[in-house]
């Protein structure tokens, strides 16, 4: 068992967003992202098959789809297949829990 304190990892970074990969196995990836106001990850996809949860844990933004722009705010919880193009973009200062399964 692992226990992991997240608000440990609520540091921010001014250039980059802040990753912080929490666990990763062979079933699972978990990755926190700490984005300053107007960060964020552009829209993408990932060859592979899999699920992608991200679920706000502070702060608001959008989460980014093809031709979409939807509002998040803490505890949103956006669940896709991983191929699915995804995105991130923070308003104020976001925190986002990130889990991938399988890992990539």
């Amino acid at each position: 068992m692992k226990l992991v304190h997240l608000n440990e990892q609520a540091g921010f970074q001014d250039k980059n967003p802040k990753m912080t990969v929490i666990h990763e196995s062979e079933f699972m990836k978990v990755i926190n992202f700490n984005f300053k106001a107007g960060q964020g990850l552009p829209l993408h996809s990932h060859d592979i098959e899999g699920e992608l949860v991200l679920c706000v844990l502070s702060g608001t933004g959008e989460f980014l789809a093809k031709d979409s722009a939807t509002p998040a705010a803490p505890g949103d919880t956006l669940v896709c297949p991983i191929a699915t193009p995804h995105g991130v973009r923070a308003i104020t200062d976001m925190r986002v829990l990130v889990t991938i399964a399988p890992p990539i």
